[in-house]
This record gives structure tokens, C-alpha cells and sequence, in this order.
């Protein structure tokens, strides 16, 4: 699977070239699924949230209105009460996964329950395009800082497809307590590889090699 990893979205003209270099198509030619799911975990997220993100009419963070030749909704929630043999064909057909932020823990869960998560290592060609929680699940763990939604397990893991963990939005207008400092307190108790990135910037990874695509700022701790 190609992952972009991203705080808001695809927020500017370099993160949206990487997006369509990954699916080797244009945007007006690639089919989409939205993931809404990881929305309902978080104490901050509601059906109006869920529904500007499913519509593209969340400006601040775009990713469904961006002119997509389809778009269809996957909610992982549903899926287990489906025969696999009708929802993989879905996914398997679509060129990018559009994954919404909200809890990580949440996303984690329901992507393990729902089998998604046991699909993800066939997917060679799929994009992952995730925003905010829907890049950090794809993280090993996300730290305290961020943990809201209580796992069964206890803990704050989560999918481990990449080998490095995530702190979205620094120096977020809207979120004074997501400063670089605060970023590298929280690296110090990942204690492993972490990037702290902000709204302008994403982690593209393909093949296990990451690049930094930013038009912004960011930081590498713990390399």
C-alpha cells in the first residue's frame, strides 16, 4: 500500500501532486472511498462533522471534494455484519482510501475488527490518504497525549504499518497546546522515530522509504 500520511488533507499544490503521483492518474480519473469511522470516537467529533467530511464541505481539511471521478462511503462499523466476499471488491476496485481523522484508538479498532486491517498488505496499488487520526493509525503507537477512546487492550498502540509515530497540527491556530515543545515532550515518551508536522505538511510512504512533502513545517525526533 502507498500511504500519504497527513495532518489536514490535502492542504496545498504539493500534497495534492504527491497524491496524484501515487495513484498515477488524475484526480478527475481515480475512484475514492471515505472512511468516516475514526470521526465518532472522538469526543470532539459529531454527525455535522461526520457529514462536512462524507460531503466535502469541510474546507479546512480537503479531501472528498476534490473532484473525484467516484466517490463512495465505507464505514467500518458495518462491515462485520457483511460477507466479506461483497465489501472487499469495493475496496479492492478503489484507487485511494480518503481516511477521516477523529480518535486513532477508535479507527485502529474498528480497522481490526472490520477486517481492513487484515486486507491492508494485499492492497500493492491502493493510496492511503489519511488525515490527522487517519494517519496516525498507521502508526505503532500514539502516545498518551492522544489517547481518548479506551482500547480493550489498555494500551495506545496502534497498526504499526510504518515504524514511526505521528503529532499532527503543530502550531495549529485552533490548538494552542500543539506546540514543537510540546512535540518533542511527547517524542521523548514514544522513544522511537516520530515526526511532528503541521497542517501544510504530509509523510509519503511507498515501498518502506519516507519522504517529507511540506509546505510548512516539521520535525524529525529520534531518528
Amino acid at each position: 500500500m502507498k500511504l500519504l500520511l497527513t495532518s489536514a488533507g490535502i492542504k496545498n499544490p504539493s500534497i495534492q501532486r504527491a497524491l496524484v503521483d501515487l495513484m498515477g492518474k488524475p484526480i478527475a480519473e481515480a475512484t475514492a472511498l471515505c472512511i468516516p469511522t475514526g470521526s465518532y470516537g472522538s469526543p470532539y467529533g459529531s454527525p455535522a462533522g461526520a457529514w462536512r467530511f462524507v460531503s466535502g464541505q469541510e474546507p479546512n481539511c480537503p479531501m472528498t471534494g476534490l473532484g473525484w471521478k467516484s466517490m463512495g462511503l465505507l464505514e467500518l462499523t458495518a462491515l462485520p455484519s457483511m460477507a466479506q466476499e461483497r465489501w472487499v471488491p469495493w475496496v479492492r476496485e478503489a484507487d485511494v482510501l480518503l481516511v477521516n481523522g477523529g480518535d486513532a484508538l477508535y479507527l485502529n479498532h474498528w480497522m481490526r475488527e472490520s477486517g481492513l486491517a487484515d486486507l491492508l498488505p494485499s492492497l500493492t496499488e491502493t493510496v492511503w490518504a489519511g488525515l490527522s487520526a487517519g494517519s496516525m493509525v498507521m502508526t505503532p503507537r500514539i502516545g498518551s497525549d492522544f489517547v481518548g477512546w479506551k482500547a480493550p487492550s489498555g494500551d495506545d498502540r496502534a497498526l504499526g504499518i510504518v515504524d514511526f509515530a505521528i503529532f499532527p497540527h503543530v502550531d495549529h491556530p485552533m490548538l494552542p497546546e500543539n506546540t514543537m515543545a510540546a512535540a518533542e515532550k511527547w517524542a521523548a515518551e514514544i522513544a522511537g522515530p516520530a515526526y511532528a508536522i503541521d497542517d501544510e505538511t504530509a509523510i509519503q510512504v511507498v515501498d518502506g522509504v519516507v519522504d517529507i512533502v511540506s509546505e510548512g513545517h516539521w520535525k524529525l525526533f529520534g531518528a
